[in-house]
């Protein structure tokens, strides 16, 4: 048994650090830059389909990547908290028999250290995310990369995420969702794109993840 868990808006509330770290980019380009309330949408896309829905012309887009990069590696990647719950609930997820492993959009060299840093990595059996190029960012692409790499019977495994970006990969390849309601996508979202439950705290999750699993 396998569960693939989202990084943003699920294990973690990253918004200090990728909001602030896009409002840096659209300011070194010298566009403007909305209000950190109004950003919170930037939280589960790849960055080369975000700057381009705020402004950023084709030809700038690797540019603001860059340049957003180069705040979030100066520390901002590490402005981020940990939901309350989430190490226990990784902890009775674990418990079931089931392998952990981070499926996220995010670059797995930013992922990584970030579960390092918050004392979760060791939690994981393997943490995956896309290539800095942008490879596998596409989270359809990404789960196929897992199964691959790390022998996930798919009729055997869960996806957790928050935003309808996991719901849509992993239902490419069969795996149902449990969508979670303490990130950044909303039940109406969830719902529409194919989640299988929703849970509303993370100690639900292990309770959703055995029925899904032994279904």
């Amino acid at each position: 048994m396998d569960i693939l868990i989202d990084l943003d808006g699920t294990v973690h509330d990253p918004a200090p650090g990728i909001i602030g770290s896009v409002q840096y980019a659209l300011r070194e380009l010298a566009l403007p830059v909305p209000q950190h309330e109004d950003l919170h949408w930037v939280i589960g896309p790849p960055l080369r389909v975000v700057f381009p829905q705020i402004g950023v012309k084709p030809g700038g887009v690797e540019r603001a990547v860059q340049l957003y990069r180069v705040n979030y590696r100066n520390g901002a990647m590490y402005d981020a908290i940990v939901y309350e719950g989430i190490p226990a609930a990784l902890d009775e997820l674990r418990s079931l028999g089931a392998r952990l492993i981070m499926a996220t959009s995010k670059p797995h060299a930013f992922a990584k250290p970030i579960m390092e840093r918050f004392g979760l990595a060791g939690r994981f059996a393997a943490i995956h995310g896309a290539e800095l190029d942008g490879t596998r960012d596409d989270k359809a692409e990404l789960i196929a990369h897992i199964i691959a790499e790390e022998g996930v019977d798919a009729k055997r495994a869960v996806m957790i995420g928050d935003r309808k970006f996991d719901c849509l990969g992993a239902g490419r390849h069969g795996i149902p969702t449990i969508g979670v309601l303490w990130g950044y996508g909303t039940a109406d979202e969830l719902r529409a794109h194919g989640a299988a439950h929703l849970a509303e705290t993370p100690s639900e999750l292990s309770r959703l993840a055995k029925q899904l699993l032994s279904a």
